[in-house]
């Protein structure tokens, strides 16, 4: 049995136990393994977890949904990163049309295509790859795309590994700039913005503030049953209470949710006390 001992803040860490595992390959850009854990199938890059089976779903919807509800339509979404697929089927389970999926990882979207159980299937992503249906994969490096996009999107969803605290090639993709570019080409942009939990809060509270300088409106969403939160900007100021806006339109939305309710998004719209001041 493999140990796996992710790094969460200064002398803190995680452990792992993996069983069978079912990938471990040094792509271009990252250590990944995928295998078994307590908690299913599990995914993870240069030792940190990036999604598991039984709990990818509530990350996934956390990150998505309410900034679908956000959205005055969803017919066209920008997807950067998030490699499993799981976030490109979503979209198009929510009425979109096209979804444009970059990630910079060709290997790392393959291997996870034909070893979780969860995401694109080996089929769903040969279609992308090849534009046929209303995901296209693009590999390509994130900004590079969003720097050269003519398009314009509904939604622009980012979800990278955590920003790290040493020099990484993604940090890049979390900077006021890289956010800016996709406020030019998005009416919506959401990120994974880091952890709230007062002992590794830092990256939040760097989106945080990156976000109400780059955006005129912005919404928090802390998942209930998970340990991330996740910032959506809007290009455009609107008088309208953003909660009410998705409260409004949860009935409306064609994916059903099946981790967020209502009174998920009443609770966790709320910013911690120390993002509010």
């Amino acid at each position: 049995m493999r140990e796996i001992v992710e790094p969460l803040a200064p002398g803190l860490t995680r452990s792992w136990q993996l069983g069978e595992i079912s990938c471990q390959v040094r792509t271009e850009f990252q250590e990944l393994v995928i295998g078994r854990t307590a908690q299913g199938i599990a995914l993870f890059s240069n030792d940190e977890r990036q999604s598991t089976e039984y709990s990818q779903l509530v990350y996934h919807e956390a990150l998505l949904v309410p900034a679908l509800l956000l959205a005055d339509r969803i017919e066209r979404v920008l997807v950067i990163g998030a490699g499993e697929g799981v976030v490109s089927q979503l979209a198009v389970a929510a009425g979109a049309k096209h979804v444009d999926h970059v990630d910079i990882d060709r290997q790392a979207v393959r291997l996870c295509a034909e070893h979780l159980p969860y995401g694109y299937s080996m089929d769903e992503l040969l279609r992308a790859e090849q534009g046929r249906g209303p995901i296209a994969m693009h590999y390509r490096d994130g900004q590079e795309f969003a720097d050269r996009s003519s398009e314009y999107y509904d939604l622009v969803v980012v979800d990278l590994p955590d920003e790290c605290e040493h020099p990484a090639q993604h940090n890049r993709l979390y900077e006021t700039d890289f956010l800016r570019r996709c406020r030019a080409i998005g009416r919506v942009v959401v990120s994974q913005a880091g952890c709230p939990v007062l002992w590794r809060n830092r990256t939040l509270h760097r989106a945080w503030r990156r976000f109400r300088e780059t955006f005129d409106t912005v919404v928090y969403f802390g998942s209930d049953e998970h340990e991330w939160a996740f910032l959506s900007g809007l290009a455009d100021s609107n008088s309208e209470d953003p909660l009410a806006v998705m409260t409004a339109r949860l009935p409306r939305l064609t994916y059903r949710p099946q981790t967020i309710d209502a009174d998920s998004l009443i609770a966790g719209t709320v910013p911690p006390k120390s993002l509010r001041g």
